[in-house]
């Protein structure tokens, strides 16, 4: 039992450095003196002086923060909706409709981007920062719908029979008795949303209007014109703040279950 406990730990020990080395690499050379990642290693704050005073990049990051927001809220809301309406009423074509949740997830996004350019093109909205916000809703609404509607399987429904007896209203039992129960649920799909948003490359290089770019489209582009440490420096910024947020969350929410 001791060596076989012993080889679970290596293979998890493995499995981490498989995941967190390129990320320690990247962020290391982001304190590198050299831009061309030369040895030994010369500490140096420089790329991330360079990048507080590069306008294009935080210009950039500003604009994907906000779509992200923007879609975390709509994306949430909606999909929170949807996962309620799902979990207390039947009605013909329910599982038909749920099924048609997953194949927005696993269509390639390079499809559903062109989908999107032709149809935005056709109804004559265009790129742009609309077509973008909705691109990215259409994208994160299914995440949110199946993590939220994940946490409500587990959600007793006697405890809103219990209220309505009492006699509370409808709005009373979803605010005061259903949502505090799937809270975790519903932050686990805002940060999932987020995180597609945030992320998200085709639909925004698609999307958005030349000059208003997202961060992942000016990252691709930076890359293809010739890499810059600015890149390692933003990019470890990014990394360091999802990782403390993740943190948060899952210490206030208790993601990971109690021992």
């Amino acid at each position: 039992m001791t060596g076989l406990r012993l080889a679970g730990l290596m293979w998890l020990g493995l499995v981490l450095i498989f995941l967190y080395a390129p990320i320690l690499v990247m962020a290391a050379m982001s304190f590198n003196a050299s831009p061309f990642y030369q040895l030994p290693f010369e500490f140096s704050a420089r790329w991330y002086h360079d990048l507080a005073e590069n306008a294009a990049i935080r210009n950039a990051a500003t604009r994907s923060v906000l779509i992200a927001v923007a879609t975390t809220i709509i994306a949430t809301s909606l999909g929170t909706a949807a996962a309620l309406a799902l979990f207390r009423h039947d009605f013909r074509g329910k599982r038909l409709l749920k099924l048609l949740l997953f194949p927005p997830i696993a269509i390639p996004w390079l499809i559903t981007g062109t989908a999107m350019l032709i149809f935005f093109f056709a109804i004559g909205l265009g790129r742009g920062t609309p077509a973008v916000l909705i691109g990215h809703v259409a994208l994160a609404l299914p995440y949110v719908i199946v993590v939220v509607n994940a946490r409500l399987a587990g959600f007793d429904i006697t405890l809103e029979e219990a209220a309505r007896a009492l006699g509370a209203g409808p709005w009373t039992v979803t605010r005061r008795v259903t949502l505090p129960a799937i809270a975790p649920g519903i932050v686990a799909g805002a940060l999932f949303a987020f995180a597609v948003s945030f992320d998200q490359f085709v639909v925004s290089y698609f999307l958005s209007k030349p000059g208003d770019s997202t961060l992942p489209v000016l990252i691709y582009t930076a890359i293809r014109k010739g890499f810059t440490p600015e890149i390692n420096a933003v990019s470890t910024l990014i990394i360091v703040t999802s990782m403390a947020l993740m943190l948060v969350v899952a210490r206030f929410f208790s993601f990971g279950g109690h021992r």
